[in-house]
C-alpha cells in the first residue's frame, strides 16, 4: 500500500476514548480534515499508542493507503490533572485565584491553606503527595511575611514537586531564593492576585500547563508517546480554552459548552457588561472554565435522572432500561433522543452555575444592588462541542435551551434571548487548541470552516 504524507495529526486522549484527525493545506486556504478516527483509550493496558495505532489504522483505510505525518500533536486528560496544594494569605482570595487558575490547565486543588503554616502542615502536605505547590499571598508592595514564613517551612520539606510562586512582587525574590537554596525546582510568575480588584491566572496557568506536559508523559504509558509527540502534550481543558479564546478573537464575547459523558465544562470569554461591571464585588477572570463533576450524558446519566426527579417517568416510562442501553453510540432514535434529553439539563445547570448573579444587600444607605460572579450578559454566541453537541441530530434542540434561560432566572447573569447558537461539527475543538500553539492563523481558518451556525 502507497503511503501518504499528511501535514499534521491531533490526538486527543481522553480518560475513555482518543480521537486522531488529520488535516492537510496546513497554512494554505485550503487547510482542512482529511480523516477521524475514535478508539478506547488504553492507558490502563499500559500503552496509550495502542488505541492512537488502531486510529492510525482506521485513518489508513479511510484514505486508501498507509498514512505518515510532518507533524504529530497531542492533548490529553488520561491520566487525570495535576494535584496541588495551594498556600496564601486569605482563604477565600487564595482558593478563588487557585480555582481559577487550576481549571484552566488541568489542575486539581487537594489541598488549601491560608496564613502561616507550620510543621504539621508541611506535613500533612508531604501526605497528600502533590504533584505541584503554589505559594501565593499578598497585593503587591502589601503583606509579605506570610509567603516569606511558608516558603522556608516548605524548604525544610522532603516534597520534591515544583514550587510555583505567585505572590507578592516585593517577596518574589526572597522566597525563590529560600526555596532553591534547599534544592527544590522554582517557578516565578506574576502575582495572582496585584490587587484587591485584579485578578491575573494567565501567567499560573501557562506554568501548570508546563508542569501538566511534564507530568503527564510518565502516566499509564504516556510515555510511549513520546516517539510521535515532539511538542508538549497540554491539557486537554486547556487546548479547549484556547479554541474558546479564538472564537473570541473571531466573533467577540463567547461561551463554549462541551457536553461529555462524565462532565460539563463551561468555558467564557467576557469582559461582561460595563454596568455589571461596575457594581461586580469581586474580579472575575476575562477566560473562566467551570467543570461540573455530575452532570454528564453516559458515566453520569444516572446522576443527571435522579436531579431531574419524577417527571421524567412522564417522557420515558421505560427511561430504567435506557440508561441501562445508553452510550456514546445510540443503537437507535429513542436513545438518542434520551440523551438529548439529559443533555439539556446538563447545559441549563451548567450555565447556571458557571454565571454569576445579582443581589441585594442593607446597609446605612439603604438597599444597594451588587453582581457577585460571572457575568454573561454580553454573550454573543454560544459554541457546543462534546459529543453530543457535535454529532447529534438533537444539537440545535439542546443548545436552543440556553435562550430561554435568561427570562427564567432573572437575577442570574446569563447570556441574552438573541444568541447565535454555533456547533463543533466535526469535533475538532480541542485539536484546534492545540494546533493553534503551532499554527494560529491555520487554526484559526479551520475554526471558521468547522462552525456550524444553528436555530436560524
Amino acid at each position: 500500500m502507497e503511503t501518504l504524507k499528511v501535514d499534521i495529526i491531533t490526538a486527543e486522549i481522553g480518560s475513555t476514548t482518543t480521537i486522531l484527525t488529520a488535516f492537510n493545506g496546513v497554512g494554505t486556504s485550503k487547510c482542512e480534515p482529511v480523516a477521524q478516527s475514535e478508539h478506547y483509550t488504553t492507558v490502563l493496558e499500559g500503552d496509550v499508542t495502542i488505541g492512537i495505532n488502531q486510529c492510525l489504522r482506521d485513518i489508513s483505510n479511510q484514505i486508501g493507503s498507509e498514512v505518515d505525518w510532518e507533524e504529530f500533536v497531542a492533548s490529553s486528560s488520561a491520566a487525570g490533572g495535576l494535584r496541588m496544594s495551594v498556600h496564601g494569605l486569605v482563604y477565600d482570595m487564595t482558593v478563588r485565584a487557585a480555582k481559577e487558575a487550576a481549571l484552566g490547565a488541568g489542575g486539581i486543588i487537594r489541598h488549601v491553606t491560608a496564613g502561616k503554616i507550620d510543621k504539621r502542615e508541611v506535613e500533612k502536605v508531604e501526605g497528600l503527595n502533590p504533584n505541584m505547590v503554589l505559594l501565593a499571598g499578598g497585593v503587591d508592595y502589601g503583606e509579605k511575611d506570610t509567603i516569606i514564613h511558608n516558603a522556608r517551612e516548605f524548604s525544610k520539606s522532603r516534597l520534591e514537586v515544583p514550587f510555583v510562586v505567585a505572590g507578592n512582587c516585593a517577596a518574589g525574590e526572597e522566597v525563590s531564593e529560600t526555596l532553591k537554596k534547599s534544592g527544590k525546582r522554582v517557578y516565578a510568575v506574576e502575582n495572582v492576585y496585584p490587587r484587591v480588584d485584579e485578578l491575573n491566572v494567565e501567567p499560573i496557568r501557562e506554568i501548570i500547563q508546563t508542569i501538566f506536559s511534564e507530568h503527564i508523559i510518565h502516566a499509564g504509558g504516556m510515555d510511549k508517546i513520546g516517539e510521535m509527540v515532539k511538542r508538549p502534550i497540554i491539557p486537554t481543558p486547556a487546548a479547549v480554552m484556547n479554541t474558546t479564546k479564538m472564537l473570541n478573537e473571531l466573533y467577540g464575547d463567547v461561551v463554549t459548552v462541551d457536553i461529555g459523558g462524565a462532565t460539563t465544562d463551561v468555558d467564557s470569554v467576557t469582559e461582561g457588561m460595563p454596568e455589571i461591571q461596575e457594581i461586580t464585588v469581586s474580579p472575575e477572570p476575562f477566560a473562566k472554565r467551570t467543570v461540573e463533576g455530575d452532570l454528564g450524558v453516559f458515566v453520569n446519566a444516572h446522576n443527571v435522572v435522579e436531579a431531574m426527579g419524577p417527571g421524567i417517568e412522564k417522557d420515558y416510562p421505560d427511561y430504567q432500561q435506557l440508561l441501562k442501553d445508553i452510550s456514546p453510540y445510540p443503537k437507535n432514535n429513542q436513545l438518542e433522543e434520551f440523551a438529548a434529553h439529559l443533555a439539556v439539563h446538563c447545559l441549563t445547570h451548567g450555565l447556571l452555575r458557571h454565571s454569576g448573579r445579582i443581589r441585594y444587600i442593607y446597609g446605612a444607605t439603604g438597599r444597594q444592588k451588587i453582581a457577585e460572579g460571572k457575568d454573561l450578559t454580553a454573550t454573543k454566541i454560544i459554541a457546543g462541542t462534546g459529543g453530543i453537541l457535535s454529532r447529534s441530530k438533537y444539537a440545535e434542540e439542546v443548545l436552543s435551551t440556553a435562550r430561554k434561560l435568561s427570562k427564567r432566572h432573572i437575577k442570574e447573569l446569563l447570556p441574552p434571548e438573541d444568541i447565535r447558537l454555533f456547533r463543533d461539527r466535526n469535533y475538532i475543538f480541542a485539536p484546534l487548541g492545540a494546533l493553534s500553539k503551532i499554527d494560529k492563523e491555520t487554526a484559526l481558518a479551520l475554526l471558521k470552516n468547522d462552525l456550524e451556525e444553528l436555530g436560524n
